[in-house]
């Protein structure tokens, strides 16, 4: 985790503070099972809670786990310091390390997914704010980066505002997928704890019980989790992306908002750079990267392996955090993002009409004529207009293979740009519903 793409409340969830506390109410949560089954003393099970306030000392369980090269071992065995030997005698029993840290790890993700949902819900707000303040914004669509046919910039944002719905939608399955439980023992089969202790600690937790866990959960879970944060992550840069475009001089429809006394370039003091799409271009691509790893740990060796350990401890925080600052960023790019209508009007009429030739082209098959002379008609002026400049419709006007059809009079009805947004409404109404 980088300071400086980090959010306190997201990186909260992976502190060591944060970590040692979930453990040490997995291990409490599973005495009170145990102790209602009459495997342990009440009395033991009760006492361990009084480690419930203690602040756990992060320099001692590092001193002991260099010693005993093992991290759950080493917060035992400070948890027995803070409780005392007597009220530590059962705590873990029998239990596992894993079902200690998989039941953490699916704790913190879905806490981390529950503040990715709130910066989702945050980038919706901003996104359907600005689609609907510029629903009948007129620009210019472009495919392969060249103008096409007229659209506009809130049916752009509208877009961008569905996918990220799917993606908060996606989230939602994440998050129910790897929201599971193990206390199963080693391989997982309950020999030596009750499944009454898992089902316990699962509902204390805020999770449910892992059917099937061997010894460790189930990788596919999380790897669909990680594949979904990567989605998640194709979406924002998508939207960086457009803006980046949108912001070149050349284009120049709109921008990210620069504030009094920011600095562009060292060199020029002209620039306005997209600077904070540039990036987020940048950390989507390291969040979609952890994808990648997450998917190999879907295989380990039989009933459990620790070749997904390293890789988790680092891509657990690691795309939590950074595509938690990303949405956040994003949210605000689009909240504060200036725009400017007159220069997607210049835009436009760039091309002297020239993005109304699909619907004189489909007028003149109307007309009777047919499809390819047609085409071949509209494009020869079509051609002409691009290459020198001139005016599609006056040139047009002009062709008599097209006014043997259509007088000049009625193919001036032809460039009408209101023809081309009468059913934004309409997309509005999919979008966002009919309010």
């Amino acid at each position: 985790m980088i300071p400086r793409y980090s959010r306190p409340e997201m990186t909260a969830i992976w502190s060591p503070e944060a970590r040692y506390r979930i453990w040490f109410e997995i291990e409490a949560h599973a005495g009170d099972a145990m102790a209602a089954l009459g495997v342990i003393p009440a009395a033991n099970a009760a006492a361990v809670w009084k480690a419930r306030d203690a602040a756990f000392d992060i320099a001692r369980i590092d001193a002991i786990e260099r010693e005993t090269r093992h991290d759950v071992i080493a917060f035992l065995t400070h948890l027995a310091e803070i409780v005392g030997p007597g009220a530590a005698r059962f705590v873990h029993q029998g239990m596992t390390s894993s079902d200690v840290l998989d039941t953490c790890l699916s704790v913190q993700l879905v806490r981390a997914a529950d503040l990715l949902l709130a910066d989702i819900d945050s980038l919706l707000a901003a996104l359907r704010r600005r689609a609907s303040e510029h629903r009948m914004t007129p620009c210019i669509g472009r495919s392969h980066g060249v103008h096409a046919e007229p659209t506009t910039f809130g049916l752009k944002l509208a877009g961008h505002y569905a996918e990220f719905a799917r993606n908060r939608a996606r989230l939602l399955a994440a998050r129910a997928e790897v929201a599971t439980g193990a206390i199963s023992g080693a391989v997982g089969t309950f020999a030596q704890v009750d499944p009454a202790v898992e089902a316990h600690v699962c509902d204390r937790m805020g999770l449910h019980p892992e059917p099937v866990s061997t010894q460790v959960i189930p990788r596919d879970r999380h790897a669909f989790f990680f594949a979904t944060l990567a989605v998640i992550a194709a979406s924002v840069e998508r939207l960086a992306t457009e803006i980046r475009h949108l912001q070149r001089t050349e284009v120049r429809e709109a921008e990210e908002y620069f504030a009094p006394g920011q600095k562009g370039s060292s060199a020029m003091p002209h620039k306005r750079n997209p600077v904070l799409s540039e990036n987020l271009t940048g950390l989507a691509r390291m969040v979609r990267a952890y994808a990648v790893p997450a998917l190999e740990n879907v295989a380990l060796w039989h009933e459990r392996d620790i070749s997904h350990s390293s890789v988790e401890r680092m891509i657990g925080p690691d795309a939590t955090v950074t595509l938690d600052f990303a949405l956040a960023r994003l949210a605000q790019v689009v909240d504060r993002l200036v725009v400017y209508p007159e220069r997607m009007a210049a835009n436009l009429g760039m091309l002297q009409g020239l993005v109304h030739s699909q619907r004189v082209l489909l007028a003149l098959t109307q007309k009777g004529m047919v499809r390819e002379a047609a085409y071949a008609a509209v494009q020869r002026s079509a051609m002409r207009a691009w290459e020198q400049g001139e005016d599609f419709e006056a040139l047009l006007a002009a062709d008599p293979e097209v006014t043997a059809v259509m007088p000049a009079a009625e193919l001036a009805g032809h460039f009408d740009l209101a023809h081309h947004l009468r059913h934004v409404d309409a997309i509005f109404a999919r979008v966002f519903g009919s309010a």
